[in-house]
């Protein structure tokens, strides 16, 4: 027996949970209305950003995020686009694998951090600064636009247990 305020093994280990069985709903055949607009905005967040950066910005929100539908998908993509197994490793250290990514990632990588974590408080004034200095205003603004978008996607990943490797 449980009380309200013991949580179960299930509500400790949610991700052991469903997984064998599939997602907990097919939320895009449910709202394909929705789905079609977050296709529209993804192909708009991305426009006249670096392929590359684009996904090691979408693999590093969905670390944060724990989203294993968006990692396995957005991997697999840098991989295609020639990204480097050891920058791919590296990651989630990115600030401590310094050589490894540049200052223009850095960045991005920071910006997406704090956009991601925004129960932790504000962005930084230091990170956007940071992110100010190494994009164009309108290459900043679709980056912002690409960190918004993955974490939408990071929410609908995790909220109905999308499977790696399932449509």
């Amino acid at each position: 027996m449980t009380n309200e305020t013991t949580p179960t093994a299930a509500q400790q280990a949610p991700h052991a949970a469903g997984h064998r069985h599939g997602p907990r709903m097919r939320w895009a055949k449910l709202a394909p209305e929705v789905y079609k607009a977050m296709i529209g905005l993804d192909a708009a967040a991305k426009k006249g950003l670096d392929p590359t950066l684009v996904e090691l910005v979408n693999i590093r929100a969905s670390q944060l995020n724990q989203c294993a539908f968006c990692l396995h998908m957005h991997t697999g993509d840098a991989r295609k686009a020639g990204e480097s197994e050891e920058r791919l490793a590296l990651l989630a250290a990115w600030e401590e694998a310094t050589g490894f990514f540049t200052d223009r990632e850095r960045a991005a990588l920071a910006l997406t951090e704090a956009i991601t974590r925004l129960t932790d408080g504000f962005v930084p004034d230091a990170v956007y600064a940071q992110a100010a200095a190494a994009f164009e205003e309108a290459e900043l603004a679709q980056l912002i636009a690409l960190i918004t978008t993955i974490n939408a996607w990071n929410r609908f990943g995790v909220t109905t247990r999308l499977v790696p490797g399932q449509v």
